[in-house]
């Protein structure tokens, strides 16, 4: 899908894979991300201080790594498609500087929710986790979506 098409609801399926976003860290983007969401510890823009904490490398910090799955459901549900909640969302392993992470997810459950007014009452559950070199690096999580029909 490209961002002029538009995903509906009814052409979605329990078990429908996302395509996996890939995100490489390199140092320019860990020193842009903490200074765009104003995390200015050290520990994401300078290695010494990491490895300083334990680290093996300056890394990314949770907004970044949020941002990342907002990417990737984004990319899944369109323009139109509108996210409620991101659950789980759990750090297992640092993501460095050198790493790709790649958000993957598939469609867990489709559903309607008869308490939601008309327009988003076309819901899914995405089951999401990001990877690194090391394998799953942040969750499984899940995050709630609306759909057109």
């Amino acid at each position: 899908m490209n961002w002029q098409e538009q995903r509906r609801w009814n052409e979605v399926n329990e078990g429908d894979p996302l395509n996996p976003v890939p995100f490489p860290l390199t140092v320019y983007r860990l020193v842009m991300a903490a200074g765009a969401n104003r995390d200015f510890n050290a520990i994401h823009h300078n290695t010494e201080h990491a490895q300083s904490t334990g680290a093996p490398e300056m890394y990314a910090n949770v907004m970044l790594l949020q941002g990342m799955w907002e990417r990737a459901i984004r990319e899944y549900i369109g323009t139109a498609g509108v996210l409620h909640a991101i659950r789980g969302f759990r750090m297992k392993s640092f993501n460095t500087a050198g790493d790709t992470v790649t958000v993957r997810g598939q469609v867990e459950r489709k559903w309607i929710d008869d308490s939601a007014d008309a327009t988003h009452r076309h819901r899914l559950d995405l089951r999401l986790w990001s990877e690194n070199r090391h394998g799953v690096s942040v969750g499984p999580g899940l995050a709630v979506v609306s759909l057109p029909p």
